[in-house]
């Protein structure tokens, strides 16, 4: 009887491991990089996270309807990519009106996490490679004093889109390029690519054609305007201009701050955007070569408000998030866990806190990635700018989809209407 009994045990056991292993969600971690939308995220039935939100729930509510707006102004039929599930933007709505939802229903924390995995399906984004684990960084909106005339002082400009600029989608020419497209000139009878940074800024490739909205007094100031993809700038009689990302030029986005790193000039503990801008005041000399080792080139255009994701909606301070769009889902509802910096008296970061908070996928940008990155929009203000100039931490991230089941209680949508 005891035999049988230790048989039917490892029979048990055998049949769970089949299960576990056997689940998409309990994959070990990538040994590669994600190079396809099935690969960026796995469904997770074991390991949850426990939702809790560091922030006030009026700035989700807000991200959520700039959400709406979006997913209002698709086809319903368009389709998604939540790792090997394809789901309509008519799902994507709902799972948005159901979260607005339950946010009101004034919960406990413990019933709050019993209906979010009672009624959605959880998802985990793959992260890096052999990691499992999302890189975050930051991102904010820069204040910068800015003339709208060039003067011996102001003579570095901000550039809007140049008429020759155009995108050519390579799809159209082969199926192997499906979703593949370049940003390109054409010159005589050749398409040839786009004026790289050294090109426009050194060799004065576009100047003297009418493109320039403003000018700065430091050409660091113009590159760290690009990298953030979004700022104002301050006209000396007091007004301010909101300008935000319009186009690129194409060409690769390379890391200025590597490049200091990789040269010795700097190392990955002191790595922050303020590090590298006292470093480059400090060496004039190295400024325009550690600037045009970044041949890609933003062109900005006016905004009434914003700043404006790729969705085309105004981000949210703390709740709007930057992926990769070729792998995570648009307007994705999204949940991660890292740790912020928490400031002295003196304004100054004094250490790093765990902290964890439901967030928006309503941005992209040139350094955001694969399936580990992500990066948060932090708003503008003193703390804005040590969060997103410093922040480089790993965590963990997971977007959430309604149930097809909880889906057929929910009234439909009048978002739309």
């Amino acid at each position: 009887m005891k035999i049988r009994t230790r048989w039917d045990i490892r029979i048990i056991f055998s049949i769970l491991l089949f299960m576990i292993f056997s689940l998409p969600s309990c994959t070990l971690p990538l040994k590669k990089e994600a190079q396809e939308p099935e690969e960026a995220m796995r469904r997770i039935c074991f390991r949850t996270p426990f939702f809790e939100d560091d922030m006030e729930m009026d700035s989700l509510l807000l991200a959520l309807e700039k959400n709406e707006q979006y997913l209002c102004r698709l086809s319903p039929d368009e389709v998604f990519h939540y790792g090997p599930d394809r789901i309509t933007a008519r799902q994507v709505l709902e799972t948005m009106r159901a979260f607005r939802i339950l946010l009101n229903k004034g919960l406990s924390a413990s019933q709050f996490n019993a209906r979010i995995r009672e009624d959605f399906t959880i998802y985990k984004a793959a992260g890096r490679a052999g990691i499992s684990t999302t890189l975050f960084t930051g991102y904010f909106e820069p204040l910068f004093d800015a003339k709208l005339s060039p003067d011996l002082e102001f003579r570095y400009p901000i550039y809007g889109k140049p008429d020759d600029l155009v995108r050519i989608d390579l799809s159209r020419f082969k199926d192997k390029f499906k979703g593949e497209s370049i940003m390109a000139r054409v010159d005589g009878n050749r398409v040839v690519p786009y004026y790289s940074r050294r090109e426009i800024d050194s060799s004065g490739s576009l100047s003297g054609k009418g493109l320039e909205i403003a000018w700065l007094k430091d050409p660091v100031d113009a590159v760290f305007l690009q990298i953030q993809g979004s700022g104002r700038l301050r006209l000396p009689d007091g007004t301010n201009i909101r300008i935000g990302y319009h186009a690129s030029n194409g060409r690769p986005y390379r890391s200025i701050g590597r490049y200091l790193i990789e040269r010795g000039h700097m190392t990955l503990d002191q790595m922050s955007m303020q590090a590298i801008r006292q470093y480059l005041s400090e060496h004039p000399e190295l400024v325009q070569e550690t600037l045009t080792y970044n041949e890609s080139y933003v062109f900005f255009r006016v905004l009434q408000n914003g700043p404006m994701g790729n969705i085309e909606v105004p981000l949210t301070p703390g709740r709007s998030i930057a992926l990769d769009y070729r792998l995570f889902p648009k307007a994705a509802l999204c949940f991660f866990s890292s740790r912020k910096p928490r400031l002295n008296k003196e304004g100054e970061i004094l250490d790093w806190v765990p902290f964890s908070r439901f967030a928006l996928n309503q941005d992209t940008g040139g350094a955001i990635k694969g399936a580990g990155r992500a990066d948060i929009y932090w708003g503008s203000g003193h703390y804005a700018e040590l969060a997103a100039g410093n922040m480089r931490q790993e965590g963990d991230l997971f977007f959430l989809l309604l149930k097809t089941d909880s889906m057929k209680q929910v009234t439909p949508s009048e978002a739309c209407r």
